[in-house]
């Protein structure tokens, strides 16, 4: 049976490739983008892990910890980008194991979450979930596969880039024609 993990993240092109990352740590993964929406999933899911955003649209994530927390008895993982002493303090005494702020390194969360389910495991190379992203690249002809620095793969906004027959010749430039 494997392991379960709940991402409660309003940023949904981060919640899929946290998505996308540990489920290629053989995690069963699942994604709430609002707190509301992370409160009942983790009553119907019941994760053994849930990685969660300090601001969501709807509420303060520690908000969403404290309902979870009364049903369910599962680790915590803090990511947010407003890294405050508050914060981090107020994470401490609440219990939560981890806190990463973004942006960081994809392994670097699944080290916390697989440390908090017995750390019995490093994670997987980062390179086999590219595979994983294939067919999301062929149905989002937006988004593509992006390799991080740590190895890791994301999906990033493409970009349309300037070809040579749409490029402003030397002329055009200083002439502003």
């Amino acid at each position: 049976m494997l392991n379960k993990v709940l991402v409660v993240d309003d940023e949904q092109l981060l919640a899929e490739n946290l998505q996308g990352y540990l489920q290629a740590q053989e995690l069963d993964v699942r994604i709430a983008h609002d707190g509301a929406q992370g409160i009942v999933e983790a009553n119907d899911f019941a994760p053994d892990v849930m990685v969660f955003d300090y601001r969501l649209p709807d509420m303060e994530g520690f908000q969403v910890l404290d309902a979870v927390r009364q049903n369910r008895n599962c680790h915590f993982v803090l990511i947010t980008g407003h890294p405050t002493a508050e914060v981090c303090e107020r994470a401490r005494q609440l219990g939560v194991s981890h806190i990463l702020f973004k942006p960081f390194p994809l392994a670097e969360l699944a080290r916390a979450v697989l440390d908090l389910l017995g750390g019995q495991r490093e994670p997987k190379a980062s390179a086999s979930t590219s595979e994983g992203f294939v067919e999301r690249r062929q149905s989002r002809t937006e988004n593509f596969p992006l390799q991080l620095y740590d190895g890791s793969w994301v999906l990033a906004d493409r970009r349309r880039s300037i070809t040579a027959s749409t490029a402003p010749d030397d002329e055009q430039l200083l002439t502003g024609e």
